[in-house]
């Protein structure tokens, strides 16, 4: 069984909407202080992955700038599993934190750089999240 955080911000435990499956390698990158915080429930038997560009399953990427995004994600994309995914999250408006980042720049950059979003996720009151993954048509 999983370790137990405080309780999340929606009915669906946050592990299982961003799909973290026990056994999972994951990458977390300019995660919030806070992060576990975020989960009701984190399966156990999760290897973090953090200064390694070993192959994970799942990478939560934080930003607040499409500079840094746009730099950033590319190094990401190398390190994804063929079948892995990254969610990458921007602040709400209502959040007031500064950004420059919405949900169509952040779907933007994803497909520039050769991922397809599938899935929108409200993490908390502060951040949005998009699933990213391959395209089938180009994993190899």
């Amino acid at each position: 069984m999983g370790a137990k955080f405080t309780s999340g911000y929606s009915g669906t435990p946050l592990s299982r909407k961003l799909g973290i499956k026990p056994g999972f390698k994951v990458k977390l990158v300019d995660t919030p202080p806070e992060y576990r915080s975020y989960f009701n429930y984190f399966p156990e038997d999760i290897h973090e992955v953090e200064n390694s560009t070993e192959p994970v399953h799942f990478i939560h990427f934080f930003a607040t700038e499409a500079e840094v995004l746009t730099l950033e994600l590319p190094p990401l994309k190398q390190q994804l599993q063929q079948d892995g995914m990254i969610w990458i999250s921007w602040p709400k408006k209502s959040a007031k934190k500064e950004t420059d980042l919405t949900g169509n720049i952040v779907r933007h950059i994803g497909l520039k750089h050769g991922l397809v979003d599938i899935k929108v996720c409200a993490v908390n009151e502060i951040w949005s999240a998009l699933k990213f993954v391959i395209p089938v048509k180009d994993r190899v």
